[in-house]
């Protein structure tokens, strides 16, 4: 009976530590598999000291102690590892772990150290008795699931030169395939923000006349550059559009060096990623890595509402630059906006001072500003203009980028929930501001990755929420004291600012005050790695 009970107690030990080291790689794979980041997740979150952690060390301290019972230890193992079981698999995640084929390897290499680390342990001990081995494998289980972040750590480190191995081979199928298409023109996309929609607006004009193909998603690393070239480019591609990301120097000139664009769009150079790039100087600077890699004969597209990108001159290349509000040094100008009910319409002024009046679905500032860069590409890509405006006629809003939405009920929402920056958000929360016709509401857990300056931006953003909206939900806690502090200096009414711990919480709360004519505004959408 006793064997029987403590077998039970065993398995739900190592299921318990099975199941947290598929939680550690979800964590480390929302932080690109990159260890650095990883840490700073662990150290920023506390997970490393969650209560169930320190709980379960103490567990095994007295396991360990001289005044410890056998069956009272099993006991607490049980109660420790049964309750973090119930709760990992109770947990929702807005970004569940995608069990590719590396995070297949590294989940393999967990379980291969983990037993490896029970096979040492168990041969320095007493394990005469089957209880006893049972106890033993039990205790150094739970003592792996405090160390489970040290393990996951390790595995990805231990795996690196497997990983570069097989990136290697990829990126050098994808050199392959490159080489073998002379005529292909590329065309790269960069910015602190705005670049995913760009892509899929130039995407979506250019198909009028070429067979283009788009990097997917948020391919925009170098691994999924590869990846595209090797999946998604034809022997009849005409045009290649790449989004390129980055979260240190480097990054951009690393994807050039493989694609070599010949034109490319700058949307913009702001405070994002401060955390990783510290200084905006450095965001400047990587971001213009795509323009320093262009030919002679190349063509670049910049935003000149952005000072670092007004600043930054460029001589090797053709640029043109464009705006909307800052037009003194513009090539093509962005004027007469205008918002209704079903979109928007704004003029573009090109260099030969010709007027073009374009119609689109999108609302926003920023939507028309990211446009207005497609279709002077698109220009320079000799698109017949009745063709572009075809095309922006049908264009559709990206998911999640200020998305508009009409619910049955007759409310409003605008949903850009994917990511949240100062520009952007400000340009947001002017078309919310716009939207007179009932309640305005913002639903937000603020912005990230800011740096020295996530508290004070937090607290502009939450001055700015205050004068653009009627009701303000805030999202969980980890900008909650910086925006509600920005929404008291800004003379939002107290009772009009609501907290909550999850945006199912918000969602309750939003159900309570809604009515027809409303508008909601869904501004950013945390990830796991945030609180």
């Amino acid at each position: 009976m006793l064997i029987a009970l403590y077998s039970v107690i065993m398995a739900v030990a190592l299921f318990n530590l099975g199941i947290e080291l598929k939680r550690d790689l979800m964590m480390l794979q929302q932080n690109s598999y990159r260890n650095e980041r990883y840490c700073r997740w662990m150290r920023s979150s506390q997970d490393s000291t969650s209560v169930i952690r320190l709980i379960s060390a103490v567990v095994v301290m007295f396991a360990f102690s001289t005044f410890s019972k056998e069956s009272v230890t099993m006991l607490l193992i049980l109660v420790v590892a049964g309750i973090n079981v119930w709760k990992l698999l109770r947990a929702k995640y807005k970004k569940p772990l995608v069990m590719t084929r590396r995070a297949w390897r590294i989940y393999s290499m967990d379980c291969v150290l983990s037993l490896i680390f029970i096979a040492v342990i168990l041969s320095l001990m007493d394990n005469s008795e089957v209880s006893e081995t049972l106890f033993n494998i039990s205790v150094i289980s739970l003592t792996l699931f405090f160390l489970s972040h040290e393990v996951t750590l390790a595995a990805n480190w231990l795996l690196k030169p497997v990983e570069r191995s097989i990136n290697n081979r990829y990126y050098r199928d994808a050199q392959r395939v490159l080489a073998g298409m002379p005529d292909l023109k590329v065309i790269g996309i960069t910015g602190s923000y705005g670049k995913t929609s760009t892509k899929h607006y130039l995407y979506r004009i250019l198909s009028e006349k070429y067979d283009t193909v788009m990097t997917p998603g948020s391919f925009n690393t170098t691994l999924g550059v590869v990846r595209t070239v090797r999946e998604h480019l034809k022997p009849y591609t005409q045009v290649f559009i790449v989004e390129m990301g980055a979260k240190q120097q480097g990054d951009i000139k690393e994807i050039c060096d493989l694609v070599h664009p010949m034109a490319a769009i700058i949307t913009a150079v702001g405070e994002q990623h401060l955390e990783s790039f510290k200084t905006i100087e450095n965001v400047q600077r990587t971001k213009f890595e795509l323009a320093d890699s262009l030919p002679s004969n190349g063509f670049l597209v910049i935003n000149n509402d952005f000072p670092y990108i007004v600043n930054r001159h460029v001589d090797n290349v053709k640029v043109s630059r464009y705006a909307v509000n800052d037009v003194d040094d513009a090539d093509y100008i962005v004027s007469d906006i205008q918002y209704g009910v079903s979109g928007s319409e704004f003029t573009l002024r090109t260099p030969e001072c010709e007027n073009l009046r374009f119609h689109t679905r999108l609302v926003g500032e920023c939507n028309v500003s990211n446009l207005a860069a497609a279709v002077i590409m698109a220009l320079y890509m000799k698109v017949p203009v009745e063709k572009i405006r075809y095309a922006v006629e049908k264009i559709e809003q990206v998911e999640h980028r200020l998305q508009l939405k009409r619910t049955p009920g007759g409310v409003t929402i605008l949903d850009d929930a994917f990511n949240s920056n100062p520009h952007g958000s400000a340009m947001a929360l002017d078309v919310l501001a716009s939207m007179t016709g009932g309640k305005r509401i913002v639903i937000t857990p603020g912005m990230i990755e800011l740096g020295e300056r996530q508290e004070q931006l937090n607290r502009e953003f939450g001055e700015k929420i205050a004068k653009s909206v009627d009701v303000a939900i805030i999202v969980g806690k980890y900008n909650r004291d910086a925006i509600v502090e920005g929404l008291t200096e800004g003379n939002l009414d107290v009772t009009q600012i609501r907290t909550v711990d999850s945006f199912a919480e918000a969602q309750v709360l939003l159900h309570t005050m809604l009515s027809p004519g409303d508008t909601v505004l869904y501004e950013n959408d945390l990830p796991d790695t945030f609180k």
